[in-house]
């Protein structure tokens, strides 16, 4: 009672066991459930950090077209440029945000346009699969970006940020929510081919703590090097990482607190336990003939079934609680590489949405058959679109005035064209969308305020979009 002394049992002094035991029991459920909510990895939040509002979605995949898929041929149709094609463009050397050198004429598109799926949205012949799906897909035509550069474009679109060194939208979303599965990474990189440019630093944790980069898997080769242990015990091999882990602990209290060690740290322990559960997860001979087939996999074209293979792995990823997962697409023909055709636009384009479009679309499928598309959102974009013009008739070059992204799942509204081109598809005029914007929508469907989610660097506190970003209400279901 308040106002006077409490009293309580005297205990026998000393203890034995049995009796400390039978006292202390009750304890010991609320002692593990403690240790348990403040594992982030159970709570499934990191560094104390809540939801910020409702979320529309759990997981995030992120289909990356590095080089810059052209929009006037393939989301965003443009029949005047049939009408001007071949005319002269005229002066460009005011123009910052398109490719302006040579002499350059109008350039219509090499391929057909029909509406797809209720909605009618038109949907380029390069994309039939995708085209099938349209009406879970919200089509962002209005997309702007900053330069018509690869490096600082790839960053940009990754980053928020046109220099390296800062972290990526994959390390911003690990580190605001953690991940579903303590046995793998939050922010998961499914490689195919080179790394674009811009590098390593479009996955990175920047100033974050470092467990929050990617973790990359290859489809061709063998996935995640030194994965397996190779003729050691498991008893031996716990033993060298408990070694290993104390030598760490005591250099990080002698450092008071290090990020680098600690990072070290939980970065060994994630891949001591990513060796049962990694083969298991990248193991696909368990998927049903059809799957297979639906994703490609089973094709005799080898750049197609890479990525197919990669999309398949994208769908267990997700149903494992992976967080992000970005799909790279860099066809592995070395004569094609990126999107990025300043010639031989038609037969490279249509190469490149050969490999990519069967197995998007499949993605698309299958989650929403298995119940997830509503909790997963995938994304759709390069760093740039393409010239509407050309200056030697046979490609397109670096363009970010105006250019097309693509959203479907968790919290999109489908069968939706957001914003607008100019009739040539130079300039966006209508709604447009910064990267910025699209980096706040995504976090917002995630539950994620993106002004609110911060971390102190050099003296402020540093957010993925910065003092910029407004959500994209226009493509929210």
């Amino acid at each position: 009672m308040f106002g006077e002394q409490a009293t309580f049992p005297r205990l026998p002094s000393p203890l034995s066991r049995r009796e400390m035991l039978l006292t202390a029991s009750n304890g010991f459920g609320l002692t593990a459930l403690s240790a348990l909510l403040a594992d982030p990895t159970y709570a499934g939040l990191s560094n104390g950090a809540i939801q910020h509002h409702r979320a529309r979605a759990k997981n995030v995949i992120f289909c990356f077209m590095a080089g810059g898929v052209s929009h006037v041929d393939s989301f965003d149709p443009k029949p005047a440029l049939a009408k001007q094609h071949g005319k002269s463009v005229g002066d460009l050397s005011s123009q910052k945000k398109t490719q302006n050198n040579g002499n350059r004429t109008w350039k219509e598109s090499p391929w057909k346009f029909r509406p797809f799926g209720s909605s009618g949205i038109p949907v380029s012949e390069l994309f039939p699969h995708i085209g099938g799906c349209i009406d879970d897909i919200a089509v962002v035509r209005s997309m702007v970006a900053e330069l018509p550069l690869h490096a600082a474009g790839n960053l940009f679109m990754h980053t928020g940020r046109l220099r390296a060194g800062s972290p990526s939208i994959g390390s911003w979303i690990t580190y605001g929510l953690g991940s579903e599965n303590r046995d793998l990474p939050g922010y998961v990189l499914l490689e195919n081919g080179k790394v674009p440019p811009g590098g390593r630093e479009n996955y990175g944790n920047g100033f974050l703590p470092a467990n929050f980069q990617a973790t990359p898997i290859r489809a061709k080769g063998v996935p995640v090097e030194n994965i397996v242990p190779a003729g050691k015990s498991s008893a031996i091999q716990r033993a060298k990482l408990d070694l290993l882990l104390e030598q760490d602990r005591e250099l990080n209290a002698s450092l008071s607190g290090n990020d680098s060690i600690e990072s070290a740290i939980r970065n060994y322990e994630l891949a001591y336990r990513m060796q049962t559960s990694i083969p298991k997860l990248l193991d696909l001979s368990g998927e049903t003939e059809s799957t297979r087939w639906l994703y490609g996999v089973e094709s005799d074209d080898e750049q197609l079934r890479l990525y197919g293979i990669q999309c398949l792995r994208a769908r267990r990823l997700v149903e494992a609680g992976v967080r992000f997962i970005e799909i790279t697409a860099n066809p592995l023909d070395k004569d094609v590489g990126t999107w990025d055709q300043h010639g031989n636009l038609k037969a490279d384009h249509e190469r490149n949405a050969f490999v990519v479009d069967q197995p998007i679309a499949a993605l698309i499928t299958d989650l929403k058959q298995r119940g997830l598309l509503g909790e997963t959102l995938i994304m759709f974009a390069g760093e740039m679109g393409r010239t509407p013009h050309t200056a030697n008739g046979d490609g397109r070059d670096h363009h970010v005035g105006g250019f097309s992204v693509w959203l479907a799942g968790g919290g999109i509204k489908g069968g939706t064209i957001h914003g607008a081109t100019d009739e040539l598809g130079m300039d966006s005029v209508e709604n447009i969308v910064t990267v910025f914007d699209l980096h706040a929508t995504v976090l917002h469907l995630l539950g994620l305020d993106h002004e609110r989610l911060t971390f102190r660097h050099g003296g402020r506190d540093m957010s993925l979009t910065d003092i910029h970003g407004e959500v994209v209400q226009g493509i929210l279901a």
